[in-house]
């Protein structure tokens, strides 16, 4: 494991009750998600991927992992994803940015990839605005950080670039419009692991085809 170079894959799922209509989807495509990371692992042995994950809405914070080697992921399921409430999406963001922050500190040799997946706006954070996550994200893409903002049913560029997020996909709030973004976001992750092989990983066009 001291020899692997450390990848971190932090998501931040939204958890609240617009996202109920679309629950059995989004727990069978993260479910192949963490498959994906899993396999990208096995696929590129020369880095060790660890996952931490958070669903949130207004009733709080649910850390499902944190700093979980990919060996040790579990799926998600009816009794731990239950849609329901309002979104702080802020909250979430700062929430599990700083935690993670501060659990790397000292590990030099890192990659991370946040990924927010929320099919609506803030509208219930108590502790973050809109710049204050800003400020956050900006100081972790000059560490290298690179984040990731998927979304449907809200003007997705809107947000992102309040928040200086400037990679973003779209999708269609159905079972073929969910499916396709989960097809997407594994491929891109593969090819993110390929990108800090050949040492030109960049927060820019993380979307883009080649």
């Amino acid at each position: 494991m001291e020899n692997k170079h450390q990848v971190h894959n932090l998501i931040i799922l939204d958890e609240s009750g617009s996202m109920e209509s679309i629950k059995s989807v989004i727990i069978s495509g993260f479910n192949e998600l963490v498959q994906t990371i899993q396999h990208t692992e096995r696929e590129f042995p020369d880095q060790a991927h660890f996952i931490s994950m958070i669903s949130f809405n207004s009733s709080g914070n649910k850390l499902l992992h944190f700093l979980d080697p990919v060996n040790r992921l579990k799926a998600i399921d009816a009794s731990t994803y239950q849609p329901n409430f309002s979104t702080p999406l802020f909250d979430a963001i700062g929430f599990g940015a700083q935690k993670l922050k501060q659990a790397l500190t000292g590990i030099p040799e890192k990659n991370v990839l946040v990924t927010i997946l929320t099919d609506g706006e803030e509208n219930a954070s108590t502790e973050f605005n809109a710049q204050a996550i800003k400020s956050l994200v900006e100081g972790l893409k000059a560490e290298g950080w690179v984040f990731t903002y998927i979304g449907t049913d809200h003007d997705i560029s809107k947000v992102a670039d309040q928040l200086s997020i400037t990679n973003t996909m779209a999708f269609q709030k159905t079972d073929e419009g969910i499916n396709a973004m989960f097809e997407k976001e594994k491929a891109y992750r593969s090819k993110f692991s390929q990108q800090i092989r050949d040492k030109k990983v960049s927060d820019e066009g993380f979307y883009e085809e080649d």
